[in-house]
């Protein structure tokens, strides 16, 4: 079968299509004929050697998917041709790939192939980031830093759709325009105006009640400093941290930038730091069952899709991965089989 497996780290040129053998289902797990992959800028990071949840090499990259099942493991009652979507840690850039049962989990019936293969990774991100972790209400304020992003715009979906107030930053008027459009109350341009100041002059000095996180450096920094009494802060993600483990010289930058709790201050302001890694909890069964199942009931009460950036072909995918780090991306970047 066709993919694209990872046997050094570098540039999105490192990405070649090879011919391997096509995986055989264990006990316990599925195989899925890829029809539609999402692209996450964590694989970005995999690609680069930046991302301590990757496997080692060489493996074949990619964390979600959209297909139908063509292959079972022993113990698995399945359907072959089930159309699902399908999340692990490593395998959906290729034609076909394993994942554990219970990670193939039902296609969205009122969702496209694209949407259906942009949904898991972002969705249930925010998801557990807004929803268990900061316990959101519908009177909170909410920051969303990387508003325009794949997990940034499934969190601004889902605060909106709560009722709170959201304010949301980004880099671009396109990317504004988007938020404005997705509902968000405060779109700032980060690059433009000081987010913070932003804020405090919209809420007569005060702050906000939650943050999802997704930067680091001077962004979490600033965040943290807004936090209302009893506000909460989530790290999802920390895309703005440049390093390299071959690189020595830059692990000053990791160390500077990557996000630390200060505790007398958190106690000070009965404050909260909190943080999330989905990849972490798919080893707990019965947590994403019970998670996918809310999660996917309150999307489709309030008529969630995921934001669709661009769609490129298959053998066009590192292509993807320079899209998205030029910046120009919104939403979701996504790869189609057909």
């Amino acid at each position: 079968m066709k993919a694209y497996l990872l046997t050094k780290h570098g540039s999105a040129s490192s990405l070649k299509i090879q011919d391997i053998p096509e995986p055989i289902p264990k006990a316990g797990e599925v195989r899925v004929k890829v029809k539609r992959i999402g692209i996450n800028y964590a694989e970005i990071l995999s690609r680069r050697g930046q991302y301590r949840w990757a496997p080692k090499l060489p493996y074949v990259l990619g964390m979600e998917a959209y297909g139908e099942i063509d292959a079972v493991g022993e113990g698995v009652n399945r359907q072959i041709g089930e159309k699902v979507i399908a999340g692990g840690q490593f395998g959906s850039y290729a034609e076909k790939m394993i994942v554990k049962d219970y990670m193939a989990l039902p296609a969205l019936e009122q969702f496209s192939p694209e949407e259906n293969a942009a949904f898991i990774v972002n969705y249930m991100t925010a998801w557990v980031g807004l929803m268990k972790l900061a316990r959101l209400q519908p009177s909170d304020s909410v920051l969303v830093n990387a508003a325009a992003g794949g997990v940034g715009t499934a969190a601004v979906q889902l605060a909106k759709a709560q009722g709170c107030k959201v304010f949301g930053t980004a880099s671009q008027p396109e990317k504004l325009q988007l938020l404005k459009e997705l509902g968000v109350d405060h779109p700032i341009n980060y690059r433009e105006l000081d987010f913070a100041s932003v804020i405090r002059e919209a809420q007569s000095g005060g702050g906000v009640d939650v943050v999802l996180e997704l930067v680091g450096g001077e962004t979490f920094r600033k965040s943290r400093e807004l936090l209302n009494p009893f506000g909460k802060l989530v790290i999802a993600g920390m895309a703005g941290l440049n390093w390299s483990k071959r690189n020595p010289l830059t692990w000053p930058h990791l160390l500077k930038n990557i996000p630390q709790a200060k505790i007398l201050q958190m106690a000070q302001r009965s404050t909260g730091l909190l943080a999330t890694h989905i990849g972490y909890l798919i080893e707990h069964q019965a947590v994403v069952e019970q998670e996918w199942q809310v999660l996917t009931k309150f999307v489709k009460e309030h008529n969630i899709k995921p934001v669709i950036s661009k769609v490129f072909p298959f053998a066009e995918l590192p292509r993807a991965h320079e899209y998205i780090e030029s910046r120009q991306s919104y939403g979701k970047v996504m790869i189609s089989l057909d």
